[in-house]
């Protein structure tokens, strides 16, 4: 499977264009993990880190269910992969961990956070609220969020998958 990236229209509306950049770097982090072995997905960057390609994914499985379904609608959506004892769950990898697994789980979330926000406005306002403020987030600063989220997590994927196979690109 080839992943199909493209970036949205310049001239497109506001909506668009936040929807558009999402799906964008969501695509760029699934053409990291493009045709390797689920040993190479679960290769640590750098000792002692175990931050990893699958963990990259697993975590953003996470990050989506957390600011779609629990912050934005409200739902009490238990964790994937991570517990009070263990709140890096999501990093920590066994061979049993595999590709399929993550990558369908983290693709259900995704379609879950698209179906809850595309009857919303960008200016209708969570449910959930923040921890430092208590105030809710409007659906524009968490798709902003989002954004930043997976650039940022797409530069570390950048970095662990040249460690792991020489492959570079944007």
């Amino acid at each position: 499977m080839t992943t199909q990236r493209s970036e949205p229209a310049q001239d497109a509306g506001e909506r668009t264009m936040l929807e558009g950049w999402l799906d964008y770097h969501r695509a760029t982090l699934a053409w990291k993990c493009e045709g390797l072995t689920d040993a190479q997905l679960r290769t640590a960057s750098v000792e002692p880190s175990a931050l990893s390609l699958m963990g990259l994914v697993r975590h953003m499985a996470e990050v989506e269910r957390n600011w779609f379904r629990r912050i934005l609608t409200g739902e009490d959506a238990p964790a994937i992969y991570y517990t009070d004892e263990d709140p890096d769950g999501e990093f920590h990898l066994t061979e049993a961990d595999t590709w399929a697994e993550a990558r369908a789980t983290w693709q259900g979330e995704i379609e879950t956070a698209r179906r809850l926000a595309a009857g919303l406005a960008l200016d209708d306002l969570s449910k959930g609220r923040s921890r430092s403020t208590d105030e809710p987030f409007s659906l524009r600063w968490i798709y902003t969020h989002m954004i930043e989220e997976y650039a940022r997590h797409n530069g570390h994927a950048d970095l662990i998958r040249e460690r792991v196979d020489g492959a570079t690109g944007y």
